[in-house]
């Protein structure tokens, strides 16, 4: 399973991919709402995707505190104990 945070954020752009409407380059600095367009319950779907894949589960109160894909991969290995 991946760790580091470029292969966690390679995992969160393949899981994102079918969900936009259009082609984007993701990064560790893209901002989730503003930049990819999702709104809260595709947020939600994509949140509980990735707790499948990285078998976590990401409290609501660390989901609040996510704006960026970077944000989002370091509140992943940190549940991982990466």
């Amino acid at each position: 399973m991946t760790s580091s945070a470029d292969d966690i954020i390679a995992e969160i752009a393949r899981t994102l991919g079918p969900t936009l409407n259009s082609p984007v380059t993701i990064t560790a600095d893209t901002n989730i709402v503003r930049d990819l367009g999702l709104d809260s319950l595709a947020v939600m779907n994509f949140v509980m995707e990735l707790e499948d894949k990285f078998d976590i589960s990401i409290p609501l109160d660390k989901i609040a505190e996510v704006e960026t894909v970077g944000d989002l991969a370091r509140t992943i290995q940190e549940l991982r104990g990466a």
